[in-house]
This record gives C-alpha cells, structure tokens and sequence, in this order.
C-alpha cells in the first residue's frame, strides 16, 4: 500500500541513507505535531467530464490556491459548484469519466499521498451500527497502528482520541442505525474523523463533515475539528456554516459553478462583497449573504419579486472579474510561488533530497520516502502485519454478524421453521416406490430453495463492502485480509444455520441411516450455502445495490437451479448454452448428485406399482431415475463443491483487488502534469525543477 506516517508513542523511527539518518519522534497521545506539516498548493486546476451534447464540460475552472499547516481552509459555494470534485482532485480520487489538468504540489514537490499522511472523510458515513463507539476506535486502531506498539499504547491511542473528539461520554453507547436508535448523526461525524486521525495525518480533507447536522451539532463538529488543526493541514467543504462556524475558519474558498469567486482570509471576504457593492446587511450571517449573492439556482423566482435586481450570472461575472483583478488574487499567487520555493531555497534540503533520491535509483523503494518541508523525511510506517489485521477483522466481523440481526439470526429462524416443516411433509419416508420421488424432492428442496434463501443476507453483504471500500481507500488494510477475515468469521455460523434445520429434516424425513450419511449430507448443506454466500459477496461487489443486486443474485442462482438436473433431466437439457456449460458449471449438479448417491446407494426399495412388488436397488435408481454419473464416488462430488467455493472466494478476491488497482491507477493517471500546466508553472516559478526526483544528472556525487 502507501507509506505511513504515525507520529504515536515513545519510538524513534529512521531510515539510513548511506552514513546519514533521519529520525522521526513519535509524539504520544497529542494531535498536533511539533514538526511543520504540510503546504499543499495548485494551480490553473481544471476538470472536466465528458458530455453527450456538448463534448466536455468544466467542473472546475483554473483554480489557483493553498492551504497550509494549523490552518482550516473551508470551501464553500451553493450546491453543484464543485466542492466535492475540488476536494476529489487534491486528494487523487477522480474517477476515469473525468479530465483533470493542473498542477498539484505538497510542500513545492510532485509526490503522491501517503497512507498516515493524508486522511479524507467522504459524506457519506459508512459505520458498523452494531459496534459501540469505543469498539470501532479500538478495532480501526488495532487495524492500522503497528506491531512494534503494544495494545495498551493503541487502547491509550484510541481513548484519547476518544476524549478529544468528544465522545467520552458516548464511549459505551452502539452506533446505531436503520430500526435501532444509537448516537447522534453529529457524534457519528466525530467518530468517523476520530477513526481517521488516529495515524496522525499531516493532511485532512473532509467533505460537507456538516451535512444533515443542525447548527449546535455543527458547531461541535467543527469546532472538535479546528481543535486538530496543530501541525495539520485541513480542507473542508461545507455547504451553508453558521455564523459561529464561519468564525472557525482561517481561510476561505468560495466557488461558483467551478470558478473562484473569492480566495483569501475569511475575515477579509466581508469587505471583498462591500468594496464590490454586495455589503453583508447587519446582523446577517456572512456565509448567507455569500450564498445569496452568488447563487444562480433561483433567478427566475428571485427575479420575479425583485425588480431592477440584476441576474445572478452578471453578478457573479463581476466578482470573478474583480477578484482576478484584486490584491487578494495576486497574494494567492505569490503564496503559491513561495511555498514552492520554499525547499528550494535552502541548499541543505535540496542536497538531502537529491542524496535520498540517488539511492532510490541504487534500489531504495520510492514510495518508501516522502519529503516534507524543512528537510524533514520521513520513512515508510507499516499497518499492523498481515496475521494481526486478518485476527482483528475476523473478531470484529464476527461481533457484527452476532449483534446484527438480519445477517444471520433471521435466517436460522426461517430455516429451523422450513426444516420443521419439511420433516413434517415427508415424516418417516418409507421404502416404496413413491418414497423414491418424495426422497428426490426433499433433497432438491434443501439444495435449491435452503441456499437460495442465502440471498436474505445481501442487505449486510452491502454494508460490510461499504466499510471495507472506506477503509480500503484509506488504506487502512488490504483486500487478502477482508476476505481472509469475512471468510473465517462467517464460517460457525453458517455451519449453525445448515447443521441444526440440517439435523431437523434429516432424522424427520426418516433419511437413510449412519453417521457418515449424516455427516455428508451437513457437508453438503453447508458447503452449499457457503458458495452461495459467496456469490452474492461477489454480486455485492459489483452492484452494490440492495434491490438490483438481490435481482442479480436471484437470476443467477434460477439458471443455476434450472441446469443443475433435476427439474429436467441431464439427458433432457438442450445441448447448447443449458448443458454446456451451463450443467457442468452449476454447483447444484455436483449437490445433487452427491446428496442423491449418500441417499440411496445401499438401499432397496420395492416398486408396488401395478403390484409388480419388483426390488430395486438404489444404485438402479442412480442410474435410471436420476441419471447419476456413477463413474465417481459422492466424494468426488463434495471436492468439485469445495473447489467450487474456493474458486468463487478467490473470483470474489479478484474483483475487489481490480477495483484497488482501478483506484490507484485513478490516482496515478490524475496525477500526470498536462502540458499546458507545465507551462503555467513555469511562468510563475523558476526555472529549477519542480519535482525533486527530476534533476538527476546535477546531483552531487555521493561518496559511501
């Protein structure tokens, strides 16, 4: 994943670089670092998005700016003016539809975004509403600090963080969601800052952390995160802030339909909208009257009840037209310039760079450096190991399927209710002919309609891909590790909900008798009902949607039924599409076939048809009425159903780690400087490289 940066209790961390070391000190317990953070600049940044009528469409329009440590940016605007794709852009997480050009540095560097430097909380708040707040601390915290710290400096860790974000009080209480009443929507926005500030991020970008909040929940939203701010960087949209909220803020962005209506201190914008003829009446909230002035939604229906008022466009034009114009645009740009000339200047960062990057080149990992400002460098932290994470979200999920519900308890009611019914229907089958079909349908039953009732648990397939996604995106932990984790938490209860309605219709149903039979027929159910399950993990990563992907599951699952060969015949199956391949991929073939050979192999039945009172044996019966394939034995039959469930994991592996790469290719291909941006840049700084890594050939020699 990326390089991590955990500024957390007494150790001393360092990284060598021929005779030279550089050490980090690890402060425990504070959220502000000593150490300068990080400057982050742009300029000229333009997105846009392809359109069907008009070609491309430009959500941002040249945006040029900063934001710098133990400061709090706040971008506001009216709805649809680009704040979340601003936000998107500065942290790399645009997707392929849009075009981003433009120029972004950390600290006058070109330098990707590490995992424990940066931290981005999205609007949307994905929580396990099963967990107490004090478990979902915990839980993050055992997830990304690292070994080399005990668990009573991560429980430490988490309390405090606790503490600072104000939710000592709630500590105990269940997050809560659909049909169980838990915390506040404002304490579930500081537990979601609080899970993402544990590493000590040097960058924080936070989208709308406000949204749905009334003002009083607002306010200690934000004024929880502007107590963060020493030694951070943060950068946060928010759509219409109270007046005690815009008092937080130390600079402000105000956009328009993807332009800049104003950058600059937020006390200063008061005068910007007077010196321009727009003065905030008395009495009256800034932020309202920023809002107002430039929001163009309403025209008609302001223009109605407003004579001589002129239209919005105009008004905006103005106070793009005079920003542009103003000081306060020109110290935008001579902020930008010297911030990213601030390394530069000193010759000792720049050799201590350029020393770094030689080795690189001599086998040094890239992304295990990053270069801040004031030479400080700092080395590649690492999550918690590969065992720890996969044991955390195996206990964690576990805890969660047990409190939820819906992913489990439902179920195994449903199924111990349709078991006692099944025994009841075909109670103490007998060994006549007729018990023949009765016995065929009662396995058909529990292998078509038992598993199929497995899609009830999608809803929580969902929410569990919803958590994973966040804290993959935020490198938290990686794909091996959920599945590893979902995989061995799911398994005791699966195996509870196919072992008793199992045993229910098995000993009812008077199936036939020993304890291999049993055994194998448990075998069967819940292997059965694992691969099931893990279809619909497989449907749920793809349409992650309850009702589409319930669909989805479900059609999937009627194919399979319909070709596995007992609703007609394999000898009956139209060649083409339905028995190849669809009959030989269909896992009900092999459940089938299995459960049909521990049935009736070894057993005699007596056609009293037309009283003919004829002996049959069961292997007849295989071959004639079921059309089973005898060349193999029913344990043959189990393997291909464990192989089955293995493939579908490991198909299930495959598409989210597509979905990472896709994600870090995202970030990788939005971060490549267009021409055109260079030559902006170029314009307004130096002519001295802009990325460290750049200027090889005029390195000094390094000796050793």
């Amino acid at each position: 994943m990326a390089s991590v940066n955990l500024e957390m209790p007494p150790m001393d961390y360092g990284i060598r670089t021929g005779n030279q070391e550089v050490e980090l000190n690890a402060v425990k317990g504070q959220m502000g670092s000593k150490t300068r953070g990080v400057s982050l600049t742009w300029n000229d940044l333009w997105v846009t998005v392809s359109t069907r009528k008009s070609g491309r469409k430009a959500i941002l329009q040249g945006l040029t700016g900063y934001a710098r440590p133990s400061e709090l940016l706040a971008v506001m605007g009216p709805s649809g003016c680009g704040k979340s794709t601003f936000l998107d852009a500065l942290a790399g997480r645009l997707d392929f539809s849009t075009r981003q050009s433009g120029v972004i540095l950390i600290n006058g560097h070109k330098q990707k975004l590490s995992y424990g430097t940066c931290a981005y909380l999205t609007q949307d708040e994905t929580l396990l509403a099963t967990l107490t707040v004090k478990e979902a601390v915990y839980y993050s915290a055992q997830l990304q600090l690292p070994d080399s710290m005990t668990k009573s400096e991560k429980i430490q860790i988490a309390e405090q963080t606790i503490k600072e974000m104000g939710l000592q009080d709630a500590m105990n209480t269940r997050i809560g969601g659909w049909g169980n009443k838990g915390i506040s929507g404002g304490e579930k926005r500081r537990l979601s800052i609080c899970m993402e500030i544990l590493t000590r991020p040097k960058l924080l970008f936070l989208d709308e952390p406000t949204s749905g909040l009334d003002s009083a929940a607002s306010y200690y939203v934000m004024s929880g995160i502007s107590r963060q701010k020493e030694g951070r960087t943060i950068v946060a949209s928010i759509h219409q802030p109270s007046a005690e909220v815009f008092n937080l803020f130390h600079s402000l962005c105000l956009l328009s339909s993807g332009r800049i209506v104003y950058f600059g201190p937020a006390s200063a914008a008061i005068q910007f909208f007077a010196r321009n003829g727009f003065p905030c009446p008395r009495l009256q909230n800034p932020s309202d009257h920023f809002l107002k002035t430039i929001n163009k939604d309403f025209d008609e229906d302001v223009e109605q009840g407003s004579a001589g008022r002129k239209p919005t466009e105009e008004v905006i034009d103005l106070l793009v037209n005079s920003y542009k114009s103003s000081e306060e645009y020109h110290e935008v740009q001579n902020q930008v310039a010297e911030i990213c000339q601030q390394v530069r200047a000193n010759p000792q960062n720049r050799r201590g760079w350029r020393r770094v990057a030689c080795r690189v080149m001599r086998g040094i990992t890239l992304t295990s450096i990053i270069y801040f400002q004031g030479g400080e460098i700092l080395e590649k932290r690492s999550h918690a190991n590969f065992t720890t994470q996969g044991l955390v979200l195996t206990r964690r999920s576990s805890v969660n399927m047990f409190r939820d519900l819906g992913y489990y308890w439902m179920r195994f009611a449903t199924y111990v209710a349709i078991a006692l019914g099944l025994g009841s229907i075909y109670y103490d089958l007998g060994s006549n002919y007729r018990s023949v079909e009765e016995r065929g349908l009662m396995v058909a039953f529990v292998v078509s309609f038992m598993t199929f009732m497995t899609v009830g648990g999608f809803p929580s397939f969902v929410e569990d891909m919803k958590v994973f996604q966040r804290e993959n995106l935020n490198g938290h932990y990686g794909c091996c590790t959920f599945v590893i984790g979902n995989t061995l938490s799911s398994i005791p209860y699966v195996l509870l909900i196919s072992f008793v309605p199992g045993a229910i219709a098995y000993f009812l149903s008077g199936f036939q008798n020993g304890f291999g039979h049993f055994i194998y027929f448990e075998l069967v159910l819940f292997t059965s009902m694992m691969i099931v399950e893990s279809l619909m993990m497989n449907v749920a990563a793809i349409v992650p949607n309850f009702l589409m992907g319930i669909v989805v599951g479900a059609g999937i699952q009627g194919l399979q039924i319909l070709s596995g060969g007992f609703f007609q015949l394999p000898s009956e199956l139209p060649d083409p599409i339905w028995k190849y391949p669809l009959y030989y991929m269909s896992f009900h073939k092999y459940a089938y076939q299995g459960m049909f050979k521990n049935e009736f192999e070894g057993l005699k039945f007596t056609d009293d048809q037309f009283g003919k009172n004829r002996i049959m044996s069961g292997e007849d019966i295989l071959r004639e009425r079921w059309q089973a394939e005898m060349a193999y034995s029913k344990w043959v039959d189990l393997a291909i159903l464990v192989g089955t469930l293995i493939l579908y994991r490991l198909v299930f592996l495959l598409i989210i780690k597509t979905n990472e790469k896709v994600v870090h290719a995202r970030k990788a291909s939005t971060s490549i400087l267009s021409n055109r941006s260079s030559q902006i840049m170029a314009k307004s700084l130096p002519a001295s490289p802009l990325h460290g890594l750049t200027s090889f050939d005029d390195s000094p020699t390094i000796n050793g």
